[in-house]
């Protein structure tokens, strides 16, 4: 029997690269007192928080008859299956069969779990590969690690392959045309040149004859166990202190038409420039930033599944090629690995 390795790389850019971090919730959405469960390349999963402020992740997945455990309640740091009392620890193990004592399920391990750390009032989950099985350093943002930028989280899902996000953040031309109404982005010219430039970690793509006008550059980072991207919103002084809004933006797959994005919207100020732009930002911008985030949702959602088949790319197009071409490589790299180790 042949294997097409063409469409098994293709399947698995599209469901999304293993050996990667990804981030899954909030932190405040993991708590003591219930499970979260979230969906993770197309794997469903469930967190929760310890007494000692740690998460545990297993798969959502009751090894007795199925049930998922993020029904269920946390017992002393064990988490227990609603359905019949079952209880599991964070390592994937049965603790204990409430309904039969000496039970033969007792002390087996039955779940895989996956490591999960925390950044920035994010929860990161680690999906391992063959080639790369023990997580990699979480690279974070420079305006994530320091305290010279400060800002908001906001996620949201979209119905949309994750590629599809990546590539509007890869492209800088839509912003004048999809988003003339908004705010921030009502200037600049509709025409334009892009140029793109490799960096010691991925590629920064940027219009040619415009600098300062509109969502002009997009900048992505990509490590051996993550990958985001960063751009700037030019800001009038209307908009308060501390010049431009920088926006960093990670995009976790759930599943092939599923999608949840995760920003960090910032701006480097200090002081009482600080409290100043922080309260501006709630009391009025915020809306304005949600608005601008729901047509980019609006216009993927609308797209077809496969868009791509059908696609006639331009000049604009050398950041959306670009990060196609890194995922398509990755992809590659995995899918060989796991065919040479099947063929043994």
């Amino acid at each position: 029997m042949s294997i097409d390795k063409k469409a098994l790389i293709e399947d698995r850019v599209n469901t999304g690269l293993l050996g990667q971090w990804y981030p899954v919730a909030k932190s405040v959405e993991v708590k003591t007192t219930k499970p979260h469960g979230v969906k993770l390349l197309g794997q469903k999963l469930v967190l929760w928080r310890k007494g000692d402020g740690s998460i545990n992740c297993v798969e959502d997945f009751c090894p007795h008859r199925g049930a998922p455990l993020s029904y269920g309640e946390i017992h002393e740091g064990n988490i227990g299956c609603r359905y019949h009392g079952v209880i599991v620890n964070g390592e994937g193990v049965v603790v204990r069969v409430p309904a039969m004592p000496e039970c033969a399920m007792e002390g087996r391990k039955a779940l895989k779990n996956f490591h999960v750390t925390e950044h920035s009032d994010a929860v990161f989950v680690y999906i391992p590969s063959l080639t790369q099985p023990e997580p990699p350093e979480l690279v974070m943002p420079p305006e994530l690690v320091g305290d010279d930028w400060t800002g908001f989280l906001c996620t949201s899902v979209w119905e949309t392959n994750y590629r599809y996000a990546l590539d509007n953040l890869a492209d800088p031309m839509h912003g004048c045309y999809l988003h003339s109404e908004s705010f921030t982005l009502a200037y600049g010219s509709k025409q334009d040149l892009m140029k793109l430039d490799k960096t010691d970690n991925g590629f920064h793509v940027t219009r040619v004859g415009q600098v300062g006008d509109n969502f002009d550059w997009a900048e992505f980072a990509v490590f051996p166990g993550n990958m985001y991207c960063f751009l700037d919103i030019p800001y009038p002084p209307a908009a308060g202190p501390g010049g431009n809004m920088r926006i960093v933006g990670f995009t976790t797959p759930v599943d092939e038409t599923t999608c949840k994005v995760f920003f960090w919207r910032l701006r480097k100020v200090e002081g009482i420039a600080r409290d100043s732009w922080r309260f501006l930002y709630r009391a009025q911008l915020e809306e304005r930033h949600w608005n601008v985030l729901e047509q980019d949702r609006v216009m993927l959602e609308g797209m077809p599944d496969d868009a791509r088949k059908r696609e006639m790319l331009y000049q604009h197009d050398l950041g959306v090629s670009r990060i196609r071409q890194i995922l398509t490589r990755a992809a590659k790299e995995q899918i060989e690995a796991e065919l040479a180790v099947a063929a043994e």
